[in-house]
């Protein structure tokens, strides 16, 4: 089914208004890209340029030196690029400061924009309400000439940050307080990026982004719902600055997921005060967090299909992105098992240089799909809770004199244990004879099934097992007061000797534990939670 972008889209070509489309990805690089980035990436590119046969350009929109970076420019591009995007027209507002200031001095020369000495404090305060007009400033008709010898100035270092500003005149009675002489100049004494100190004085967004796209022959400028309002002012811009075939803006509901930050300014005091370790850390809705925790560009992909495109604001449950990725780890990452909380279990009737291959699937959801070898001995471990001295009512895995199924080998029964106190340090039990998997005619019958671990093979490796950062509440509060005080929990657990040689950003399904993925940036064997085997979505 299509959305209201592509039939307009299709419209557009059909009716020759348009014999070719351009869209355009413009993040602005103060901060990671974010997952709600994706929906607009996708749709920008696989949804309309792809799709219609167009170009695409990533463009930065660099216009405040004060909170950009150069270290957020290279991790957007490594971003987009990782979603498979072709990035070879990456482009940046700064390159166009010399248009914007010519588009200023004509919208002074022609009445339409004025210096003022206002702060923003008194321009806010000026600007109305709802219900009200807002209040016109002294300086509104300003002769032209005195305002480009200020405007010069301006741009000539010769006035202090906050002194001066250039608005635009067009209706401080206007039912849209966007329209309300926006202050569209400012002057800003930082050190630019990339431009260096060339320009002292920087356009604000709602004037820059209307040049950038009409300078890039942008077709369809496609935005998130909030800038609905901005729309009118877009068209303003285009048209004063005398642009031919000016580009039209299009809006689309932006992306909320429960439970998750969609705010890079929330996410930067996050990285910041050091709640999370960096903007990559596993737990953040960055694309890099994502990445890092074992999301694929594919699933992320696949995502954004799934939510669809529309006008109306909305909030989907983590569930759906969670199935993406769970659907695609079930189909294609190999298993392997891991014990997280470890107890030694000691097989009591083989003796210390026993050891055995068995066979192991990697996959047992790939018809005919690959069997590896796997070893196991007299010392194994289990899982703590897989062993109860006094188990509850329906316990079905290791109890005193009862049995279970180690995955894949033997049935075995549970014959004593040792203690350190109350605590439970070793498990001794006995192979049944005749119950290989594979090959038991025995006719034992178990309730249940356990993974296990080659003790004298195993290799120690970090669990990270992830939550949510905001806890799951209602409260309409700020998200510091939100925070999951667990969402992050260590364990040093022991694995399969298979997972000591696992390549970074490799996933695998930790039999009966979850899916799990090496970590890209640690040099040792750690493992970060991708998502918990169960589907709570109702899909």
């Amino acid at each position: 089914m299509s959305n209201f972008i592509e039939d307009i889209i299709e419209n557009d070509l059909a009716s020759g208004k348009h014999s070719g489309i351009i869209t355009r990805f413009p993040p602005e690089p103060n901060g990671y890209l974010h997952i709600g980035h994706v929906k607009s990436i996708c749709l920008n590119y696989y949804g309309t340029a792809v799709k219609y046969g167009g170009k695409f350009n990533l463009r930065f929109d660099d216009t405040n030196p004060a909170k950009e970076d150069d270290e957020f420019v290279r991790s957007i591009v490594d971003d987009v690029k990782w979603l498979g995007v072709d990035t070879s027209n990456v482009l940046f507002a700064s390159d166009y400061f010399q248009k914007m200031y010519e588009c200023a001095v004509l919208l002074i020369k022609k009445g339409k924009a004025y210096v003022d000495d206002m702060s923003a404090d008194e321009v806010r305060a000026t600007r109305g309400t709802l219900t009200e007009p807002g209040v016109e400033s002294k300086n509104r008709n300003r002769p032209i000439e005195e305002s480009l010898k200020l405007f010069e100035d301006m741009k000539n270092g010769l006035v202090p940050d906050g002194a001066l500003i250039l608005r635009a005149k067009i209706d401080m009675a206007s039912p849209n307080i966007n329209m309300r002489d926006p202050v569209i100049y400012r002057v800003v004494h930082e050190v630019h990026h990339r431009q260096g100190d060339k320009w002292c004085i920087y356009p604000m967004y709602d004037f820059a982004h209307p040049i950038e796209d009409a300078i890039e022959g942008i077709t369809h400028s496609i935005c998130t719902l909030e800038f609905e309002d901005h729309r009118p002012l877009y068209d303003w811009i285009v048209r004063e600055c005398e642009f031919e075939n000016p580009p039209h803006q299009y809006e689309f509901a932006r992306l909320a997921i429960k439970r998750t930050i969609m705010s890079k300014r929330y996410l930067k005091r996050l990285v910041d005060t050091g709640a999370v370790d960096g903007w990559d850390d596993p737990r953040m809705p960055t694309i890099a967090g994502l990445r890092r925790r074992g999301y694929t560009p594919s699933s992320l992909i696949t995502f954004c299909e799934k939510i669809g495109v529309s006008k109306a604001n909305s909030e989907v449950e983590t569930g759906l992105l969670e199935s993406c990725i769970r659907d695609e780890l079930n189909a294609n990452a190999p298993r392997a098992m891991a014990v997280l909380d470890p107890i030694e279990l000691e097989i009591i009737n083989r003796d210390d240089d026993y050891s055995e291959q068995l066979d192991f699937e990697v996959n047992p959801t790939v018809e005919g799909g690959e069997v590896r070898k796997t070893t196991i001995s007299n010392r194994l471990y289990i899982e703590r809770s897989d062993f109860e001295v006094t188990p509850p009512p329906k316990f079905k895995r290791l109890v005193l004199g009862g049995t279970v199924r180690l995955k894949g080998a033997y049935i075995i029964r549970a014959v004593d244990y040792e203690a350190d106190g109350d605590r439970v340090v070793k498990v001794k039990a006995e192979i049944i004879e005749g119950t290989k998997s594979g090959q038991d005619n025995s006719g034992v019958k178990v309730k249940g099934v356990i993974h296990w671990v080659d003790a004298k093979t195993a290799v120690d490796i970090q669990a990270n097992m992830y939550d949510y950062l905001l806890l799951d509440t209602e409260d309409k509060v700020d998200f510091s007061e939100r925070m999951n005080p667990s969402s992050l929990e260590v364990r040093q657990a022991k694995a399969e000797a298979y997972l000591g040689q696992a390549n970074k950003g490799t996933s695998f399904q930790f039999l009966r534990q979850g899916y799990f993925c090496r970590d890209i940036k640690s040099e040792n064997n750690v493992f970060n939670l991708v998502v918990g085997l169960k589907d709570s979505y109702k899909k």
